[in-house]
């Protein structure tokens, strides 16, 4: 008993080291990538939008920065996660949009409940792909009338945006990298050099 109480205490203690426990010049990267991807979205909404056009920039982007630069090893923060939490989530979020426009009560709890299971279901679960669900449901008028064109522009705009900043930012640093495990690409690259050889005998 006291011997598994010990490991879950070391892994506990390892998990929200990782996560959280930073050094001063993590905070620096995280600080830079996402000051770098919002104010790049905010730029582009500054510069071909009107105020009134104000669809560039909703909150879920913000809170998935906490995820891709604070916390860039986290299985929430992959490309996977990031991109697909949030494609499934706006579809869904306008799809119960579309079909209880007038139970706003109904619609939110209905669009982010369906939005977490389907991210269970397709391992795709990224926190604020739950925000970016409910936006379609309680955002202004604008973001309401972008109708399916929502998960285009600004989610997928947006998230495109995340992406090519966090690979950027997150790979500059020698002990920092993203995603968690470039690794994967070298394998790839070394299955298909196998399977060309194999190919030529």
């Amino acid at each position: 008993m006291r011997i598994r109480m010990k490991r879950h205490y070391r892994v506990a203690r390892y998990v929200i080291y990782r996560q959280t426990l930073l050094r001063p010049a993590d905070h620096f990267w995280t600080f830079l990538g996402a000051f770098v991807a919002i104010a790049a979205i905010g730029l582009m909404q500054q510069t071909h939008f009107t105020q009134q056009d104000n669809v560039f920039l909703i909150g879920s982007l913000g809170a998935s920065c906490v995820l891709i630069f604070g916390s860039a090893h986290s299985p929430l923060a992959q490309p996977r996660n990031l991109v697909g939490g949030h494609l499934i989530a706006s579809l869904i979020g306008v799809a119960v949009y579309k079909l209880f426009p007038g139970q706003l009560w109904l619609s939110s709890a209905l669009a982010v409940s369906l939005s977490i299971v389907a991210m269970q279901i397709t391992k795709t679960m990224h926190p604020p792909g739950g925000a970016t669900a409910l936006i379609a449901n309680i955002g202004s008028e604008k973001i309401k009338s972008l109708g399916f064109a929502y998960a285009l522009s600004p989610v997928l705009t947006g998230v495109g945006i995340l992406l090519l900043t966090a690979i950027l930012i997150n790979n500059i640093p020698a002990d920092r990298s993203y995603p968690a495990d470039p690794l994967s690409w070298r394998k790839f690259r070394l299955r298909a050099r196998k399977h060309l050889r194999k190919a030529v005998k």
